[in-house]
C-alpha cells in the first residue's frame, strides 16, 4: 500500500477547513492490553480453578509467579528475579536494599515519573536533579557535574521506551562508587548495545501496569545479579524476612531481619504477566517497526526534529518524541495533527505537546517543588542529616536542556496493533502538516 497523490482539497489542512486525512480514531496506546487473549485467560483460570491466589502457599498452589520469574531470567540472562506488585513498590525496594537513607541523595533526571522522587524521599534521602540531553533520558556529563559528597546512588531512567547513553552513564557511576538503579518501568524488552536493560546496574527495576509495554494490570520486577543484594530484596518486597521451603516466614537470619512492604505479586497477576512476557517480543516488535517507519519516512523535514536513540535496535517503540523550533510551533503541529484525525479514543493520549505530559516532568511535580512530607515533622527535607540539601530548589528553571525540551516537544505515542493504513495516514498527516513549519 502507498500514500496515495493528494488532490488540491486533501492538501488543505482540515485545521483550515480541508478534508481531513482520516476520521476513525487510532488504537489506545495501552501496549500489552491490545494482546489480552486466550493464554491469559487459560493461565489465570488456572489459578482460578485451583483456587490459590497467593503464591507462597495453597489448596494446590500453581507458581505462576514462580514460572513467570524463571522465564524472565532466561529471556534477559539476569541471575535474579521478583516478581512485586507494582514499579512504584520496586522501586521502594530497590532503596531500602541499597540501604539508602538519611545524608545520602540519589541523582535523578528532570523527565521522570513521580514514582521516581517518591521512592527516593520516602526512604528518607534527596533527590537531586541532572539535567538530560538530547536523548530525553539523562546526561552523563551533567551527572559527573552534579556528583557530591553526599552522591550514593544514580537512578537511571530508561523514558519512553529508550535507553539513553547508558555505556557513558554506567561509567561515571563506576569511577565515583555509586551505585545504579535502572528504571526501566517503560522498556521492558529493550536493550543496549545488544545487552538486556536492567543488567548494566545494580538493580533493575521494571513496571507491568497498564500502560506499560506488557501489563498485568497493577505489578512489577526487581532483578540483579548479587545473592546477597537479591536476599535483601526478597525479605524486603514481603514482611522483612526470608520464606522457608513451605512459604512460611523464617526469623532464623540475622542478615534478613528486615521491615517489609508486603508488596508481593499475587498469583492472578503472576499468571497475566507471565503470558504476557511471552508475547512481549512480539509486542515491541510491532512497535519498534511502527515507529521506525513513521520516522525515517519523515527524517530530514524541515523543523522538525527527532529524539536521539543511541542504539535503534534496543528500542521498544512506544514513543515517538519530536521536536520543533519553538512552542507556537509545537503547539500548532499537535493541533493541525489532531484535527487530521491523528488522535484516539476519547481519553486516550494519542498524540500531544509533551507540556501535557503532566508529572512526567520534575517541576509538575508539587510534593517535589514544595518540599511535601508524609510525617509532621518535615521529613526527609528537616532531617538533620540531610541539611547539605537545604537550599535545592525544584521549581522550573533548575534544568535548562529539561525545560527547553518541555517547551517545545511533541510526542506520539504508537499503538501496538497500528495497521499498514494506519501507518500510512499518520505520515500522510505529518507530510501535509510539515511544510506550514518553520525550520
Amino acid at each position: 500500500m502507498t500514500l496515495a497523490t493528494p488532490t488540491r482539497d486533501a492538501m488543505k489542512l482540515a485545521l483550515n477547513g480541508g478534508t481531513p486525512v482520516r476520521t476513525e480514531p487510532l488504537p489506545w496506546e495501552l501496549p500489552g492490553a491490545h494482546w489480552i487473549g486466550a493464554e491469559e485467560r487459560a493461565l489465570v483460570d488456572q489459578v482460578l480453578q485451583a483456587r490459590s491466589p497467593f503464591r507462597y502457599y495453597g489448596l494446590d498452589a500453581q507458581h505462576m509467579v514462580d514460572t513467570f520469574e524463571k522465564e524472565w531470567r532466561d529471556a534477559y540472562g539476569h541471575k535474579f528475579a521478583l516478581g512485586v506488585s507494582s514499579g512504584t513498590a520496586a522501586l521502594s525496594i530497590a532503596m531500602s536494599a541499597l540501604e539508602l537513607g538519611p545524608g545520602d541523595e540519589v541523582l535523578v533526571p528532570g523527565y521522570l515519573w513521580v514514582s521516581c522522587v517518591s521512592a527516593i524521599v520516602r526512604c528518607g534521602a534527596i533527590p537531586k536533579l541532572v539535567d538530560v540531553d538530547s536523548t530525553f533520558c539523562l546526561d552523563p556529563d551533567d551527572l559527573a557535574r552534579k556528583i557530591g559528597s553526599h552522591s550514593r546512588a544514580v537512578l537511571c531512567v530508561h523514558m519512553s521506551g529508550v535507553p539513553g547513553r547508558l555505556d557513558e552513564i554506567q561509567a561515571v557511576c563506576k569511577a565515583n562508587g555509586l551505585a545504579l538503579i535502572e528504571d526501566c518501568a517503560q522498556t521492558a524488552g529493550a536493550s543496549f548495545k545488544g545487552l538486556p536493560v536492567g543488567r548494566h546496574g545494580d538493580i533493575g527495576i521494571f513496571s507491568f501496569q497498564l500502560n506499560k509495554n506488557m501489563t498485568c494490570g497493577e505489578g512489577g520486577m526487581v532483578v540483579c545479579e548479587d545473592e546477597k543484594l537479591y536476599r535483601r530484596i526478597v525479605a524486603l518486597h514481603d514482611l522483612g524476612y526470608a520464606r522457608t521451603p513451605a512459604g512460611r516466614l523464617d526469623t532464623s537470619d540475622p542478615n534478613v531481619q528486615l521491615w517489609g512492604q508486603g508488596a508481593r505479586m499475587s498469583e492472578l497477576a503472576g499468571a497475566l504477566g507471565l503470558a504476557q512476557a511471552r508475547k512481549l517480543p512480539q509486542i515491541t516488535g510491532a512497535m519498534r517497526r511502527a515507529k521506525w517507519r513513521i520516522r525515517e519516512a519523515l527524517e530530514g523535514t524541515p523543523g522538525l526534529s527527532f529524539r536521539r536513540v543511541p542504539d535503534p535496535a534496543g528500542d521498544t517503540g512506544p514513543f515517538l518524541l519530536m521536536t520543533l523550533p519553538d512552542a507556537a510551533q509545537a503547539d500548532f503541529f499537535v493541533s493541525a495533527l489532531r484535527a487530521e484525525g491523528i488522535a484516539g479514543p476519547a481519553g486516550s493520549l494519542a498524540c500531544l505537546t509533551m507540556r501535557e505530559w503532566g508529572m512526567h516532568w520534575y517541576f509538575n511535580i508539587p510534593s517535589l517543588v514544595h518540599k511535601r512530607s508524609n510525617s509532621r515533622d518535615g521529613f526527609p527535607w528537616s532531617h538533620p542529616a540531610n541539611q547539605f540539601a537545604e537550599n535545592y530548589e525544584y521549581t522550573q528553571g533548575a534544568l535548562p536542556v529539561c525545560d527547553d525540551l518541555h517547551t517545545r516537544s511533541v510526542l506520539l505515542t504508537i499503538a501496538s496493533t497500528l495497521s499498514d493504513q494506519d501507518i500510512l495516514d499518520i505520515i500522510e498527516a505529518m507530510r501535509k502538516v510539515a511544510p506550514e513549519l518553520k525550520a
